[in-house]
């Protein structure tokens, strides 16, 4: 069985995610299939609209496969994820910038590198199963592929809110945020696939398209901007109040499992996207922790704790928020110079 199914269907360039019992975790050959594919039909007069898909019922696209990336940490080969990051980050900005009309079917998980495949597109539909979350700071690592600008966007403070806390979205919350567009019941999924692929007519989506479900994000606006609008990490810290409400109840919990430095350097890239909101420089942002992130941050120490010895118990760096340094933040996010992120193909 293929990782990917590409093909070229009635007026639709199709493309399927097919990993399912990986939960369509995204490899390094996936991503460089996925620009193929798009470099192919990018002049095709025949192709209208890109549709991508995931196979199985239970995610979209999980995120990464990083399983490799532990392994090639602990060889000391941190050369595999910078390349792998390059790579996939290329594609990120292509689907962001695509001058063709990109459909994505985000059913059940879309998360970190799947977000990175699923929501940049111009038409992002979701469920009622649908479950969208950038978990980054979770394992050591920063929301990427693109995630920081979307973040960014979201209304008020809420990027700061889910980027720092890994907090998951549902369909409302995922629309509300701006990671998604539409809401379509997963039953109507077959026959709207059918109709774009022998039409490519995007308008089908508006007329088949329900009211959004109500976000809880919204519900909580005022509460998340009274803490998050903080400029670092200790000040959003120390605006929680000893007695919060939901919102900020729910946030600290998440937050107090994840990776100090990591949350630490994730508020300042979302906050430098909302000021500069390029996808080629929110990408470069990002790229300059995960470049070093191997090496010198705690992502191999996240990756143990979830995916290889599944204990939930990881040893960060930083025992607490109080504790990562304004020195430590600017290590992570100093310009990479001649290792900067370069928007060139691989050879």
């Amino acid at each position: 069985m293929t990782d990917i199914l590409i093909r070229k269907t009635g007026r639709a360039g199709h493309i399927t995610l097919n990993r399912p019992k990986a939960l369509n975790a995204l490899t390094w050959d996936m991503c460089l299939a996925i620009e193929d594919a798009l470099d192919t039909w990018r002049d095709d007069a025949d192709v209208a609209l890109i549709l991508i898909d995931g196979a199985g019922d239970r995610a979209f696209c999980s995120g990464g496969d990083i399983a490799e990336m532990y392994a090639s940490g602990q060889r000391e080969d941190y050369d595999y994820g910078r390349r792998f990051w390059r790579d996939e980050y290329r594609l990120n900005a292509k689907l962001y910038n695509y001058h063709k009309p990109i459909v994505t079917f985000l059913h059940g998980f879309t998360m970190g590198g799947g977000v990175g495949v699923g929501c940049h597109a111009s038409h992002r539909i979701v469920c009622e199963n649908s479950q969208i979350a950038m978990p980054e700071c979770s394992i050591g690592l920063v929301p990427d592929v693109g995630g920081s600008l979307i973040l960014a966007k979201a209304p008020g403070h809420c990027g700061e809110f889910l980027g720092l806390s890994g907090d998951r979205m549902d369909a409302g919350d995922a629309i509300y945020a701006g990671f998604a567009d539409h809401y379509i019941p997963q039953e109507a999924w077959h026959d709207l696939k059918k109709t774009l692929i022998a039409t490519g007519d995007i308008t089908k989506i508006e007329t088949t398209g329900q009211a959004a479900p109500t976000a809880r994000l919204s519900a909580w606006q005022t509460e998340i901007d009274s803490v998050f609008a903080g400029t670092t990490l200790g000040a959003i810290y120390n605006t929680m109040t000893d007695a919060p409400g939901p919102a900020i109840t729910h946030a600290r919990k998440l937050m107090d499992r994840n990776a100090p430095l990591a949350m630490a350097v994730a508020a300042k890239i979302i906050q430098a996207a909302r000021t500069d909101p390029s996808i080629e420089n929110a990408l470069d942002r990002e790229f300059r922790y995960t470049y070093r992130c191997v090496a010198q941050g705690d992502f191999i120490e996240g990756i143990r704790a979830a995916i290889i010895d599944r204990d939930r118990a990881p040893k960060w760096q930083h025992d607490s928020w109080d504790a990562v340094t304004g020195q430590e933040v600017a290590q992570m996010t100093r310009d990479l110079g001649t290792n900067a992120l370069q928007w060139k193909e691989t050879a």
